[in-house]
């Protein structure tokens, strides 16, 4: 029930529930002092208020509970962050790169993929960036990064490509864009499918444009310590009508139906197609034509994510504001560190801050993250570093293009901390105070 349809005693209680909602997150996430050594430096973490908890507790009053109105209002209002028109809602990052990767399969595309395919992706990331290839029948391509970058170059993608290459899949590392660019007309001119994974780098520019609007299609992540969260949550955008439907319909079953919510007969057929041995006249939204997945998200989650969509442009502007005061207190310790680098034009959204001991030594690494945490100060890898070494990928087919020696650095003495909009001056001061004294100590 919407508010609109509930009775003057309804509405006065709703009232009153969303009253003591605001008055509870005001207490609830009002700022706390910072105590060096005392109170956690994270990562990551979720940046929520009274209009968070008040759109979250509105959607659970509406007694909706499945996909409603406020996810139509929040997938409306994705197109000004994501850039791209199209954008399926979906439960997590990990569900969007499953749905874009295997719309590479979709008849609906143009030259979709077969088995046996090639799909270049670089060798440090994460694992739902490479798992979908897998799962798809598809033989993943591994290249290289740079150890300041992060990210592969055009130079080694191309040189990655081979008779049975048909798609790239990369992630924007950290938040930092690859050469998307060269990459889309490297794309472009081989007849190649790009998807960008955009999870950890909403926001993020480059050329004056919003990475994930140079491939067929992009993924986006709304996890906590994202730059926005829905609570578990994610998205596709898309943008050729072709992409479009196929993501549509692997999201929700299978279904050949593109009726929009509430809607029963679109395209004015519903009743009389025939769709593959199925009987004439067959109802067309219970006719499937893909192999697909229950990937939808609650109005909860989107009614969250809605109020999280007003603040978002000003959560890139803490992060870039956040790692560039934290990338001017680390430049002194370019003799040890690797530190950052963007490619010309780029304009990062940072998830975190990224930095590797140049003598790889992972003994160090861990004894820094030790003193670290016993300050207090969250930190993490590099994501699962060069997935060819990790156990689950050893038995499983690939191919690597060249050396992977920016990767197995990378994996050896790669670390990153905080740069989210959570973060204190104090705090960040104290991180990089914490990080000199630890290399001073050595």
């Amino acid at each position: 029930m919407s508010p609109q349809e509930e009775t003057p005693e309804l509405q006065q209680l709703r009232a009153a529930a969303l009253e003591a909602t605001r008055s509870y997150a005001e207490a609830r996430f009002a700022e706390r002092p910072f105590v060096a050594g005392e109170t956690t430096v994270s990562v990551g973490e979720k940046v929520i208020g009274p209009p968070e908890l008040e759109n979250a507790v509105s959607a659970v009053l509406d007694a909706w509970l499945t996909e409603g109105q406020w996810a139509e209002r929040f997938r409306a209002g994705l197109p000004k962050a994501t850039g791209r028109p199209a954008n399926a809602i979906v439960g997590s990052g990990s569900q969007a790169n499953l749905l874009a990767i295997s719309a590479l399969r979709s008849h609906l595309i143009e030259s979709p993929l077969l088995p046996g395919d090639e799909v270049i992706t670089p060798a440090v990331g994460f694992p739902t960036t490479v798992n979908p290839i897998y799962q798809q029948g598809l033989i993943p391509v591994y290249v290289d990064v740079e150890p300041d970058t992060l990210n592969p170059t055009v130079e080694m993608i191309e040189a990655a490509i081979g008779p049975k290459t048909k798609a790239i899949v990369a992630a924007h590392c950290l938040g930092n864009p690859f050469d998307a660019l060269a990459v889309e007309s490297l794309c472009e001119e081989r007849g190649l499918h790009l998807i960008e994974d955009c999870c950890d780098a909403l926001g993020s520019e480059l050329g004056g444009r919003r990475v994930g609007t140079f491939g067929k299609a992009s993924t986006y992540s709304f996890y906590p310590a994202h730059h926005m969260t829905t609570g578990e949550g994610g998205a596709v955008g898309t943008e050729d009508s072709g992409w479009t439907r196929a993501v549509a319909s692997l999201r929700e079953w299978g279904r050949d139906c593109y009726c929009p919510p509430g809607v029963n007969n679109a395209c004015g057929h519903r009743f009389n197609g025939q769709y593959g041995k199925m009987p004439v006249d067959y109802d067309h939204k219970y006719v499937f034509s893909h192999l697909g997945f229950n990937f939808k998200v609650t109005d909860m989650q989107a009614a969250l994510g809605l109020a999280q969509l007003d603040r978002v442009e000003g959560f890139h502007s803490a992060r870039r504001a956040n790692f560039a005061y934290l990338d001017g207190l680390m430049r002194d310790l370019e003799d040890t560190l690797v530190l950052p680098r963007t490619i010309a034009g780029a304009n990062p959204s940072w998830f975190g801050y990224p930095f590797t001991l140049r003598d790889g030594n992972s003994a160090t690494r861990r004894d820094l993250q030790i003193f670290l945490e016993e300050r207090k100060i969250d930190s993490r890898l590099l994501l699962a570093g060069n997935m060819t070494r990790q156990p689950a990928y050893l038995p499983l087919e690939h191919r690597v293009s060249g050396t992977l020696e920016g990767s197995d650095l990378v994996t050896d003495g790669s670390v990153w901390v905080g740069c989210h909009p959570g973060l204190t001056r104090d705090m960040i001061d104290w991180l990089a105070e914490s990080i000199h004294a630890f290399f001073a100590s050595r």
